[in-house]
């Protein structure tokens, strides 16, 4: 078929959908209008760009499907371009100039603890679709991402394990803000608890957009020659990820020598760069491309047709989004409105299909049920799903590792607290 033909059926197939779309019947009013809070720009626009793409994309299906409520829904997009403080100025602008019902945004924890003091003045929602640290409970936001033990909790039980290698000295390697120093927290006092020695645990911490990874590679290198099996626990962000990997290849370490297991690096971040340094080495997330059911072969497929690019991966945050945003959907049919104040209380209980093949379900703490899977790189971008649970696991809140924190829950359905202390009796400040 000549290009000009295709093209030609291109723009009369995306015609004849808009139009389609154009003869849904809404009731009258003004669109409800709904938030994207994500980076398009600076370092962190490698993992963020794409989550404002699939919400616009989810709110074009939705209003295909007659809107919410018989309400079409109207996109906001803000770009708070990488910069923290910038966050909340967008978030409020959103919420009080725009008059958004809604908010899917933020993926660096330092971005949503931005905007937290934002969304509890203005009583408005965030969901936040990305892995985290964990230790916090707020009644303005729904954690669609994995908790510590989601993600990294089982990631290191799956190293440890005889089919994970039974890895015993630790390279725990961030970029320096919150989600990497405290998740690193509570891998520390859990590998402590397992019997690893203080000596076989290195910790190193690195700025966003960092790029010269010679040395830092070259002491885990000389860290891992000890005689024991090591392996490496990375909360490296944004597009520092490429030089790391690639100075892996240039110093010769293969992830049969030192594994990498990465929280942070999926599908997107690896299109379009050279895998071959990462082949082999790990990710541990909730979702892969690479699962194998009608509903996450539906949703590429979907995907790849609203991009117009047969070659646009998925990824988990994108899922996360995929979740969340249908949970919020049924909370606002459930409680009859828009109102953010009566959507956050319909919320715990709702549950929607995940692209796993299971069903996640909001819990009381304000954080879903996942699975976990361990994936490993191949050289086209993809994954091989190696490790996976039996079944969903509820995010937890609070660690049961640190000592602060063991006997916190969140619970904003019969006791309204977001950090209940179960020993005490008494919600704390």
């Amino acid at each position: 078929m000549s290009l000009s033909r295709r093209h030609f059926l291109g723009t009369a197939a995306a015609g004849a959908a808009s139009l389609a779309a154009s003869r849904v019947s809404f009731a009258q009013g003004a669109p409800i209008k709904i938030g994207i809070l994500h980076s398009l720009s600076g370092t962190m626009a490698i993992s963020e760009t794409t989550l404002k793409d699939v919400m616009l994309m989810l709110i074009e299906d939705q209003n295909r499907k007659g809107g919410v409520l018989g309400r079409r829904l109207e996109a906001v997009v803000a770009d708070p371009a990488s910069n923290w403080p910038l966050f909340a100025e967008k978030a409020r602008e959103l919420i009080s100039r725009d008059q958004v019902s809604a908010v899917f945004g933020c993926w660096t924890s330092v971005s949503r603890k931005s905007v937290l003091p934002v969304f509890k003045e203005l009583n408005n929602i965030l969901f936040y679709p990305v892995q985290y640290e964990g230790e916090e409970s707020e009644r303005n936001v729904f954690y669609t991402g994995a908790a510590p033990n989601q993600q990294a909790i089982p990631a290191v039980d799956y190293l440890m394990s005889k089919d994970g290698g039974e890895a015993k000295r630790w390279v725990l390697a961030g970029t320096d803000y919150v989600y990497p120093r405290t998740t690193n927290k509570i891998l520390e006092a859990y590998l402590l608890s397992k019997g690893v020695a203080p000596a076989d645990i290195m910790i190193n911490y690195t700025p966003f957009g960092h790029s010269d990874w010679q040395t830092i590679v070259a002491d885990i290198k000389r860290f891992g020659s000890a005689g024991k099996k090591t392996a490496v626990v990375s909360t490296i962000n944004g597009d520092a990820n490429v030089p790391f990997y690639k100075e892996l290849g240039n110093q010769g370490i293969k992830a049969t020598d030192i594994p990498v297991v990465a929280f942070s690096v999926g599908e997107e971040e690896l299109a379009g760069i050279d895998t071959k340094p990462l082949v082999g080495h790990l990710a541990a997330w909730n979702y892969f491309q690479s699962v194998k059911n009608p509903a996450n072969e539906a949703f590429i497929k979907r995907w790849q047709e609203f991009t117009r690019n047969p070659r646009r991966v998925t990824n988990d945050p994108m899922e996360a989004h995929y979740i969340g945003f249908n949970m919020w959907v049924k909370a606002v049919e459930k409680a009859g409105t828009f109102d953010p104040d009566k959507v956050i209380d319909a919320l715990p209980g709702i549950t929607a299909p995940n692209l796993t093949g299971g069903v996640s379900e909001m819990l009381p703490n304000h954080h879903i049920t996942k699975p976990v899977l361990i994936g490993e790189v191949r050289d086209d971008g993809q994954f091989d799903v190696v490790w996976q649970t039996s079944g969903l696991v509820p995010g937890d809140a609070w660690s049961k590792h640190l000592e602060g924190s063991k006997d916190l829950i969140g619970d904003w359905v019969t006791r309204k607290c977001g950090n209940f202390n179960t020993v005490t009796n008494r919600c704390g400040s």
